[in-house]
């Protein structure tokens, strides 16, 4: 379960995002501001840390997957992969990483490949008081699950290389390669997809072998 509040962000998360998406290489900037298209949460296991998936754009340009986590704290040895801190109205000053140098993400991603599970449910603290309400996804996100296998436990983060449209993370005895613009086409081997609207299902991420 994801826990929402009633709350602002300052900067807002697409504020964050604008002045950082231009420093990576696997972003193709286009005319017009950045808008969120869809986005999705998972459930860290342990209620530290938020981990919400934004699916962005600038204008008419290519749609971009952009998984991020959210922190109460800096993440040591993660300076690299900080996009930015936001004051949150509630629960206060946030650190917002890229998720891919995140390990707490990477083990959660790998575990809903593997398992074959999804998005976590939403549900909005709507009073502070703890009267909550569902809130539906803009969008879905699936594994398509690994016979026989279990979900992994966080673990050292080994490399982070990023390339001209994805990123591959070697994660414990994992490879993960999250593309960073959204593609159609056949699955490779394990992976997440997701779905928004009425768009076909795209893939988001998969498990490689080398």
């Amino acid at each position: 379960m994801a826990l929402l509040h009633r709350a602002t962000v300052t900067p807002t998360k697409l504020e964050l995002l604008a002045g950082w998406l231009p420093t990576r290489r696997w972003h193709q900037g286009a005319a017009g501001d950045l808008e969120r298209v869809a986005a999705f949460r998972f459930d860290d296991p342990a209620g530290a840390v938020g981990i919400e998936t934004m699916i962005v754009r600038h204008g008419a340009g290519p749609v971009h997957h952009v998984p991020l986590t959210y922190r109460d704290a800096p993440l040591p040895g993660c300076d690299a992969w900080l996009v930015g801190t936001a004051e949150h109205s509630v629960l206060g000053k946030r650190w917002v990483y890229d998720a891919a140098g995140d390990p707490v993400y990477l083990a959660v991603i790998a575990g809903a490949i593997i398992e074959g599970t999804g998005e976590a449910e939403e549900f909005v603290d709507t009073d502070g008081a703890g009267t909550l309400q569902r809130r539906e996804p803009a969008m879905t996100a699936r594994g398509t699950g690994v016979p026989g296998g279990t979900a992994p436990a966080v673990a050292d983060i080994r490399r982070i290389e990023e390339h001209g449209d994805h990123t591959v993370v070697d994660v414990g005895s994992l490879r993960i390669v999250i593309l960073r613009r959204i593609t159609h086409g056949d699955l490779p081997g394990a992976a997440l997809t997701g779905r928004w609207d009425d768009q076909p299902e795209v893939i988001l991420a998969y498990l490689s072998n080398g």
